[in-house]
This record gives C-alpha cells, sequence and structure tokens, in this order.
C-alpha cells in the first residue's frame, strides 16, 4: 500500500511536546468516516498503543470517530487528557470501545475480547500463529469478522512494514539489553560493551541475518564490537555484508563454527524467525555449556519458542536466569519495553492504512485495491482466507480474491 511509506506521516513520530504543525490543519474532512475503537490492552505486559494523540487530531480532523478506552495509552505515557484535547472520546470500558466498526488492537484478541465484539466488525490486530486459540478464533468466524494480521500486510515494495519497523527496535534494543547485564551493576563481568582503544572489543554472535539481526549488528558495530553472524539464507548474509562492509564476519550454520564461535563470545544474540510458526533451535545445550562464565544470551527468537534449547520464556519483571553459568534474557516482545517508541512507530503505519481505507470507500473496497492488505487478511466477512490456519484447524479456506469478486 503505497500510504504505508507516505513520508508527510513523519510528523507523526515527533516528541508529543513539539507543537502541532499548521499543516494538520489544513486536511481535507472525508466523507467516508470510520468509526474507530481502541481497547486497552490486556494481554501480559503489553504496553504498546496503536494510535499516537498526534495521530488521533489527524484522523479527527478528518472527520472520523476515534473512541479510546481510560488509560490505554498510560503504559506508553500518553494520557486521557491527551487524547481528548484531540477529539477522541474517552470511555469508561473495554465494551464501549468494541462498539465501534473498527477495532484497533496491538495484541491478538482473547476470547473475553470476542465475546464484546460485534457481528460484520473489522479487528485490525496482531494474529501470533503459534499462540492462535482455535476457541477464540471460531467466535470471530461466527460473528462474521473481517480480521487483518498488521503483521502480514505489506507495503507497495513487498515489504512487510510493521515487522520491519518492530525489528529495528527489537535489534537496537538487544545490545542496549546486552550492555546492561555486561556491567557490575546487574552482576556482569564489569566490561564496557565494544571495548575502549587497546582493550580487546566485545565479542559478538548474532544467529539470524533478518531485519532484527541486521539493527543488532549495526547498533554493535556503533559501539566497537567484533561482530559475527550467522544464517543459512545467502542471499541475506550478502546482502548483510554488502549494506555493512566488510567489518562484519558472515558464515552459515554449520555447528562446529558455531559451536567455536559461541564459546568464544561474550553476547550472543538469538534474531532467526519463522513466517509461520516456531523458531529453528540452532544451539545446542552442550553449546551454551561451553561458553564463557557470565556470558550473555539474549534470545529475541522466544516469541516463536527459541533458538537456543536452553531458552525459557522470561518476563519484563524478572527477565533472566543463569544456566550453565550463562546468564539467558529471554523476554518476549522485547519493544514493548520501549512502549512509547514503538507506539510512535505503529502510529506512523496505521494512520495512513486507515485513511487509506477511508478514502477508498471502505474495506471491501480498499482490500480490491490494494493486494498487500489482502495479504494480512485471514478472516473476510466470517470466510477463513488463511491457508496456514485452515490446515491447523481442519476447516475450509477461500481465496479473498474470489471473495471479492463475489464468487461462492
Amino acid at each position: 500500500m503505497g500510504t504505508l511509506s507516505n513520508p508527510s506521516f513523519g510528523d507523526l513520530a515527533r516528541e508529543a511536546s513539539l507543537q502541532p504543525q499548521e499543516k494538520l490543519f489544513a486536511i481535507k474532512k472525508n466523507n467516508n468516516s470510520l468509526s474507530i475503537g481502541i481497547p486497552k490492552e490486556i494481554t501480559f505486559q503489553e504496553h504498546r498503543v496503536p494510535l499516537t494523540p498526534m495521530a488521533v487530531q489527524l484522523l479527527v480532523e478528518q472527520g472520523h470517530q476515534v473512541k479510546i478506552e481510560t488509560g490505554c495509552g498510560d503504559k506508553a505515557n500518553f494520557d486521557d487528557l491527551q487524547y481528548s484535547s484531540v477529539g477522541a472520546e474517552i470511555v469508561s470500558d473495554a465494551k464501549s470501545a468494541y462498539e465501534c466498526d473498527l477495532l484497533l488492537k496491538i495484541a491478538p484478541p482473547t476470547e473475553e475480547e470476542v465475546e464484546y465484539m460485534k457481528p460484520n466488525q473489522i479487528l485490525i490486530s496482531s494474529i501470533q500463529m503459534v499462540r492462535t486459540k482455535e476457541v477464540v478464533f471460531k467466535k470471530m468466524l461466527s460473528k462474521n469478522i473481517t480480521a487483518i494480521a498488521y503483521e502480514f500486510i505489506r507495503d507497495d515494495e513487498g515489504s512487510l512494514p510493521i515487522i520491519r519497523s518492530m525489528s529495528e527496535i527489537a535489534g537496537r534494543a538487544s545490545i542496549l539489553i546486552a550492555t546492561e547485564y555486561l556491567s557490575n551493576y546487574n552482576s556482569g563481568k564489569g566490561e564496557l560493551f565494544g571495548g575502549i582503544p587497546g582493550i580487546q572489543p566485545t565479542q559478538l554472535v548474532v544467529i539470524g541475518a533478518g531485519a532484527v539481526g541486521e539493527y543488532a549488528v549495526r547498533a554493535a558495530l556503533g559501539l566497537g564490537a567484533s561482530v559475527k553472524v550467522f544464517d543459512n539464507s545467502l542471499e541475506k548474509l550478502r546482502r548483510l555484508e554488502k549494506s555493512l562492509g566488510s567489518r562484519v564476519h558472515s558464515s552459515t550454520i554449520i555447528p562446529k563454527i558455531l559451536a567455536k564461535a559461541l564459546s568464544e563470545c561474550d553476547v550472543a544474540i538469538g534474531a532467526l524467525r519463522s513466517p509461520i510458526g516456531l523458531s529453528p533451535c540452532v544451539v545446542t545445550e552442550s553449546m551454551v555449556a561451553e561458553m564463557r562464565p557470565k556470558s550473555i544470551i539474549v534470545d529475541i527468537s522466544i516469541d516463536q519458542g527459541g533458538c537456543f534449547e536452553t531458552s525459557e520464556a522470561t518476563n519484563h519483571k524478572m527477565p533472566v536466569f543463569e544456566k550453565h553459568g550463562v546468564l539467558h534474557y529471554c523476554v518476549p516482545n522485547i519493544p514493548s519495553r520501549y512502549s512509547r517508541t514503538a507506539s510512535y512507530a505503529l502510529s506512523n503505519i496505521f494512520t495512513p492504512l486507515l485513511m487509506q481505507i477511508a478514502d477508498d470507500g471502505g474495506i471491501e473496497e480498499c482490500l480490491r485495491n490494494h493486494e498487500g492488505l489482502r495479504q494480512g487478511t485471514y478472516i473476510y466477512k466470517g470466510k477463513l482466507t488463511n491457508q496456514i490456519l485452515s490446515e491447523r484447524f481442519n476447516i475450509p479456506s477461500r481465496e479473498i480474491e474470489f471473495l471479492l469478486a463475489g464468487l461462492k
């Protein structure tokens, strides 16, 4: 969808303390107004919000209605007053937010939340294939919901803008996390990540050369670390080397070579991602046992099960555990740790998407016009359109193009 990358929405990512730009008040109102509901997230440690106050202002000025459950933005430091002052309607309970025609969420709906949904609603949220529950899924089908998984929406270049954005945050954050746990403050080695002249630099292993791995490598190189990257995709490794030059050493995932690199490293980042299911577990427990004492593992892939055999999901309150003398940080949903930044990033994508839906005259016409949005749609008016879910739950699916054309 071309609007996803429109540079005119860069203002939305500015700090909220900036004064609204004059151009925000000169936008033509759209007759195809949307009724948008944003309920407060109830998923454990989900602190992000899909729209910032400035984004809400832009939508309201175009004639759209936005209902936000009270306290929705608190964890990202956006209070109710900021939203109400730009035209949002603050509602006291989730049920009121679910009265809108279009629901915008971060986490997938729970069984409790689906109960609030009314027939023929539009839902935009994540889906998280690994954790999707059949009972939740079937209830949405019974209510003729149209459901779009934002992590599968593609832009005009064929990329996944939300995955890319959240991957950038997770990749950079993994290095910041590693710096914390190398310090004496967190009972680490007492080493400065990257080092200084005259001292051997931090040895870093990154497993996965996708977007998460790329931004982890960029951040690490900027701090002076020595980096080795492993991935079984030669295309990804070539792209990374071309982008970063000869400063990074790369290899396919050969167990003996990977084991040697891990035994010599100070920090290991797990950044392998599967598009449909569990991430591959490529580091065995015996490999971890040979790592240096007080070395650190940050397994970003824990969202999909982890790529270290010793990984176990932790949380933001108790983020680490030690095994074989190696500190493991295995918190799912790392971007929620930086909820304000992540909310700005999500808002930059959701806002033009919502405006595109209105400009096209509604979700049906928007789906016809934009293949990237169709690729994110897994339910259309109560009909399953995702083959993976069809096989998993043994429910027949239909091509969304046939449904949009009115074919049975």
